[in-house]
């Protein structure tokens, strides 16, 4: 109450605008005094509506009001400046809702500005003081505010938890330590606190730089997609420019067919109208003389009869048919056998099959599995085959017999089909280090080392897997980062000359692919590189 007292006066010279001891005070109709340029301002807006009102009490007013400066009302506030009064706090001084507030105030509380975890306590600015100036407060934990510090406290013996047990990984209080914690390995909870705090540290070293890369590769994601996309935008730009081409010499070419058939026809028509009128000529003449013969046979002067008979029993022209004996349609037929087979030959050759885009999805990739089985002639005399060949362990020594095929001193082993197209499989290792790799048939089977090792020529590409990844082609390395696995998968598309490998769990993960242009079938290969009892398996596509 005492504390109330003291503030009332503080409170009764505040403006209720900015919540401070009022400056140049006016008194404004109603009675509400405010500082001058506080109710200035608030009026200023008020003059777009022509509105004027106490932003106390709302009572509104016609006019604006004159200000006057409150001498008196002045006089006071500086007398109260002067007793060291200091003004009232602003209102986001006080706790809200949500807010934690000082455990010293009475009535409206404070926001506080410290916890104490010594005194289990929240302190305004003001009621932290001693805290700074008593040399009893010198040694207490001041922390940010905080509104859980009940939850320092021991549930069992409510007292301060400053013991962290390692044993158990909790923190503790003293009573605890002498009771169901004894003997076990324990540290002040600062002390843990800066031991965690070294951890934090490179926690979070590792983090930013892991933020660092991902940010790369996010940018080289947006590069790739832009690549992506512009390419598109050529390719279609591209395939329109030719297939506008393509309509070109497609209707130039059915305008010059047209013009032939055409001119064949009119050739062909001239010659018929031509015939026609000689057949219609020589039917005329034929008719005239059959009328005079007509004439004749009725007349009765036989000297007459046979003077007549000698001149007009004679017919001129050809007796054959003046009609082509073959027909003159072929023309007609060869250029449509012609168009016919230049239709199925475009037909056949824009129903060809646009290259698929490359799987994304385990399940995509599944679509090509394929299942391969190892060839017994091409396994080094360490490796055991099993499970229809698809299975390879490493032995002290197998009994093999000799083949051209077999590899010498080298613990490796080729699949017994070539593969071509697109193909998808994946090996499950038991241990490492292995590699899986595929290579052509014509590799090395024997002498020098990187003649027949995997990865080690220009006719292998393989992947050594070990606590990292390696992967190796033409004896030039790359070391790669990945997530650890016991399966890899291996995509081969080898007309486009795409080789990928995949490290397999719960999601798939690319380790390194390779673009190049494959000369001949290859080969799925794996070595063991470890011990007796390894294993590598070629698992059945599901």
């Amino acid at each position: 109450m005492e504390q109330q007292r003291n503030q009332a006066p503080e409170e009764k010279f505040c403006c209720s605008i900015c919540l401070d001891l009022l400056k140049d005070p006016v008194t404004i109709p109603c009675g509400h005094n405010y500082c001058m340029s506080c109710i200035k301002t608030s009026w200023d807006e008020g003059d777009q509506r022509g509105i004027y009102s106490c932003p106390l009490c709302r009572d509104t007013f016609s006019q604006r009001p004159v200000l006057v400066k409150n001498t008196m009302l002045a006089d006071l506030v500086d007398e109260l400046k002067k007793t060291g009064h200091q003004a009232a706090p602003a209102n986001h001084c006080y706790a809200r809702p949500g807010d934690v507030a000082c455990d010293v105030c009475t009535g409206r509380k404070l926001k506080a500005f410290k916890s104490c975890l010594d005194c289990r306590a929240s302190y305004c600015e003001q009621h932290l003081q001693p805290h700074y100036q008593s040399a009893a407060f010198k040694k207490h934990k001041l922390v940010e505010a905080s509104g859980n510090l009940q939850e320092n406290n021991c549930s069992r013996h409510d007292e301060v938890m400053k013991i962290f047990c390692r044993t158990d990984q909790q923190c503790i209080c003293y009573l605890c330590l002498m009771d169901e914690h004894k003997g076990h390995d324990t540290v002040s909870a600062a002390a843990e606190r800066t031991e965690k705090q070294k951890e934090l540290g490179e926690s979070r070293q590792n983090m930013q730089q892991r933020i660092q890369e991902r940010e790369k590769d996010v940018k080289l994601l947006q590069k790739e997609m832009e690549t992506i996309n512009r390419t598109a935008d050529e390719a279609v730009g591209d395939s329109e420019k030719i297939f506008t081409e393509l309509i070109h010499v497609l209707e130039k070419r059915s305008s010059e067919v047209k013009e032939q058939i055409r001119s064949w026809q009119k050739t062909e028509v001239s010659r018929v109208k031509e015939l026609q009128e000689k057949l219609d000529q020589e039917i005329a003449e034929l008719k005239r003389k059959n009328v005079e013969l007509e004439e004749l046979s009725r007349s009765e002067d036989p000297n007459q009869f046979l003077h007549s008979y000698c001149s007009l029993s004679k017919l001129t022209g050809s007796i054959n048919s003046p009609l082509p004996k073959h027909n003159r349609l072929w023309y007609f037929e060869d250029v449509m056998a012609a168009v016919t087979a230049a239709r199925d030959k475009m037909q056949e050759i824009l129903s060809e099959k646009l290259p698929l885009a490359e799987p994304t999805t385990r399940a995509e990739f599944l679509q090509y599995s394929c299942q391969i089985t190892m060839d017994p002639n091409t396994a080094g005399t360490s490796l055991d085959l099993s499970e229809g060949n698809r299975k390879i362990t490493y032995v002290k020594n197998k009994p093999y017999p000799e083949h051209p095929d077999r590899f010498l001193q080298a613990t490796q082993v080729l699949s017994e089909d070539g593969l071509t197209g697109r193909c998808y499989w994946e090996v499950e290792m038991s241990s490492r280090p292995a590699s899986v790799a595929v290579a052509y048939k014509s590799i090395g089977r024997s002498g020098d080392l990187h003649a027949r090792s995997f990865g080690f020529n220009k006719k292998s590409w393989a992947l050594r897997c070990d606590n990292s990844y390696i992967f190796r082609h033409d004896n030039c390395s790359l070391r790669i980062s990945g997530p650890k696995s016991s399966r890899v998968g291996v995509y081969l598309d080898h007309s486009a000359g795409t080789l990928a490998f995949f490290s397999v769990s719960e999601t798939m993960t690319l380790l390194h692919r390779v673009q190049t242009t494959f000369t001949e079938p290859l080969y799925a290969g794996v070595c063991l590189l470890g011990f007796c009892g390894d294993t590598a398996e070629f698992c059945k596509p599901r």
